[in-house]
């Protein structure tokens, strides 16, 4: 089995996918329209995607006050500080510093404008 999509149900899932497509690179592989508006969304190697939806069937979490290891996604990135400050100026919330790890892996975290958190990351050495 492999990982085709993870799903976040958000208030305006319209908004969330031109976001992540302006600011991410991410592009919109399907999308469905209303009630749910639902958006996914594909990374730039077109390996995994996000869906953001709007179901009233369930409450839309509140992602800006879940710890940030709570719930994150990841992104690889070539430069996490230079990342960092390009979403922060798009509308995002750093969430703390820019550090590195024991591993020498390089992380920062920033919260997108809906409090979802996004983990920046340059690894020292590939997980996969």
């Amino acid at each position: 089995m492999n990982i085709e999509h993870i799903g976040f149900n958000v208030a305006d899932p319209v908004a969330a996918a031109e976001w992540y497509c302006k600011h991410l690179g991410m592009i919109i592989a399907r999308q469905f329209g209303p009630p749910a508006n639902g958006r996914f969304l594909a990374d730039t190697r077109g390996k995994m995607m996000l869906e953001f939806y709007h179901n009233s069937k369930a409450p839309v979490p509140d992602y800006r006050n879940l710890h940030p290891i709570t719930l994150h996604v990841a992104l690889n990135v070539d430069d996490v500080a230079a990342a960092r400050a390009s979403l922060v100026k798009a509308g995002g919330t750093a969430d703390g510093e820019v550090t590195t790890n024991d591993d020498g892996d390089v992380l920062a975290m920033v919260r997108d404008p809906w409090g979802l958190t996004l983990q920046l990351l340059k690894r020292a050495k590939p997980m996969l």
